[in-house]
């Protein structure tokens, strides 16, 4: 198996738009779904981050707020699993409930070997 890296940008205006009951209803459908990959062996770990952060530059020198990108680019968390390829691990992140979102996007990136 192969880990792959799925970067989860997007769905924080449909999450700002949503009753506490369909928050509480749209993260049931994130523990299915991760319980699902879990139950077969593909979940590793995976979980939202914050959105406060500082970005690095200049060999180390710079050390500023972040991050600054549009809404829709940043980061809102990962999840990493085990896929037999790329075309598995997209497959597998079709059942995502982030792609509910209509600015809902999942990055797939292989883990490599160092």
């Amino acid at each position: 198996m192969t880990k792959f890296l799925y970067l989860f940008r997007g769905g924080d205006r449909m999450m700002a738009e949503m009753s506490p009951e369909e928050k509480q209803a749209h993260m049931e459908e994130w523990r299915v779904w991760m319980n699902g990959l879990a139950e077969k062996g593909q979940l590793i770990d995976g979980l939202p981050l914050n959105g406060a952060g500082k970005q690095v530059t200049n060999h180390g020198d710079v050390v500023t707020d972040g991050p600054f990108a549009e809404g829709a680019e940043i980061v809102g968390g990962y999840l990493m699993v085990n896929a037999e390829s790329l075309d598995e691990a997209v497959e597998l992140s079709k059942g995502c409930p982030m792609l509910q979102a209509e600015d809902g996007n999942i990055e797939v990136r292989e883990i490599m070997n160092m």
